[in-house]
């Protein structure tokens, strides 16, 4: 079962396409540039729709989805951590 996508072997966080993930799940996410797969543990409940950090992000690195800037993380994000609002800010403001 595909649990998140991600598009882009340089993003950083992928979305997560199923009903309750919950912490401690192992999940499954299919990785579209090659077709390949990533399993990782959620370390959060993460909603439907919401984010996961695929890699390692620290404070103040640039956040990348489908191959784009979408943010700074304004705290350190873990491996299979919910990455939203609470942790990734626009650039903008």
């Amino acid at each position: 079962m595909i649990h998140f996508l991600v598009h882009d072997k340089k993003d950083t966080v992928g979305v997560i396409v199923v009903e309750g993930v919950k912490a401690g799940d192992e999940l499954t996410g299919w990785l579209m540039e090659d077709d390949s797969t990533i399993e990782l543990k959620a370390v959060n409940d993460i909603p439907i729709g919401h984010k996961l950090a695929t890699k390692p992000i620290g404070k103040g690195d640039t956040v990348i989805k489908y191959g784009f800037d979408i943010g700074r993380a304004i705290a350190g994000i873990k491996v299979g951590e919910h990455a939203h609002v609470h942790n990734i800010k626009t650039k903008r403001w």
